[in-house]
């Protein structure tokens, strides 16, 4: 299980990226650019379970990032790991970040989104 604010002191500290709030009508949705170019390597939102198949009522906070579509497949089955929300689900993927997924393959995943989206 990973928060919020751990992924954003690890993008600050790893990458100097501060979280970004575009969007007005969702104060809470994040985003994380590369400083050259603007580029987006990860989305923190809040998503309504139901619309990403899961059970029970409310909204999950999840982290899109970029990934290798290799890695990708082998990732699905994992606890935590869904189709991309949003996003191309050919090359991105999600996280739920209440999840059991662990924090370190979070990070790692991170970087690779980082690189992939360079």
């Amino acid at each position: 299980m990973i928060e919020r604010e751990e992924v954003f002191t690890y993008v600050k500290e790893k990458f100097c990226t501060e979280p970004e709030y575009p969007w007005f009508k969702y104060p809470d949705h994040v985003v994380f650019r590369h400083e050259d170019g603007g580029k987006w390597y990860g989305l923190i939102m809040y998503v309504p379970r139901i619309k990403l198949g899961l059970t029970g009522k409310g909204s999950v906070e999840i982290l899109n990032l970029k990934c290798d579509p290799m890695l990708k497949s082998i990732l699905r089955g994992q606890q935590g790991i869904l189709p991309a929300y949003h996003m191309n689900k050919e090359h991105w993927i999600t996280i739920v970040l209440n999840s059991s997924f662990p924090k370190e393959e979070i990070y790692n995943l991170i970087n690779l989104s980082y690189d992939l989206t360079k």
